[in-house]
């Protein structure tokens, strides 16, 4: 079976929210092969189903409550999100959540950042800092929303929220910690390798080909 990546560039919250949901009904049809959605959203922020009221400040950046687990957090230009359409059909969550820290934390390699994750912190983490955060929904066993890696994101924006209940100084960027901007189309296709490989050791039992687009199929 071979994976669908969609590079949707940069792409409105509310637009990208759609064509999840869209894909994730045709997935749970088996009316489409499951993918891996990579972009940069506008300035937004976004409530998960654990959001409090004291972590949200008034702002005039764009709101939207969303299914997902997780608390608050912003997303922006700089910023790479993934969001996998995945079938899970062996109803494991918490494997598709180290999955996608597993490929995170081996892309932030591949740029000199030791990485890794937190006992009881979703996501990944670099020098105490938070440099990627993960928060999923899953509707008939299908996966949506994902993960928000901090690229050359600028980090003053969080200071909107408490980023996940955290203080906003904990979040950094792979732009902060190696002090230059870096090259964010490579990232982008870090981040595609390492999670295509992620996710074969992770769930097929078989060699599985990595994600491609659908024009190259």
């Amino acid at each position: 079976m071979t994976g669908t990546f969609l590079d949707l560039g940069r792409v409105e919250y509310g637009k990208a929210l759609e064509i999840q949901r869209h894909l994730v009904g045709l997935r749970a049809k088996n009316e489409a092969p499951d993918m891996l959605l990579l972009l940069e959203h506008d300035h937004v922020i976004t409530l998960g189903r654990k959001t409090s009221a004291e972590n949200l400040r008034q702002q005039d950046v764009p709101v939207f409550e969303v299914e997902r687990g997780g608390d608050a957090t912003y997303h922006g230009p700089g910023q790479l999100v993934g969001y996998p359409i995945l079938k899970l059909e062996d109803h494991d969550v918490r494997r598709h959540v180290r999955t996608m820290e597993r490929a995170l934390i081996a892309a932030a390699g591949r740029s000199g950042i030791r990485a890794q994750t937190l006992e009881g912190h979703p996501g990944v983490w670099a020098d105490g800092r938070k440099l990627a955060s993960i928060g999923v929904a899953v509707t008939d066993w299908v996966t949506y929303h994902g993960f928000a890696l901090n690229v050359n994101t600028d980090l003053s924006f969080f200071n909107l929220i408490r980023p996940c209940g955290l203080d906003p100084e904990t979040m950094t960027s792979m732009e902060k910690i190696l002090g230059r901007s870096l090259d964010f189309e490579e990232v982008k296709r870090a981040v595609l390798e390492e999670y295509s490989t992620a996710l074969c050791e992770a769930f097929r039992p078989e060699p599985w080909s990595r994600f491609v687009p659908p024009d190259k199929r």
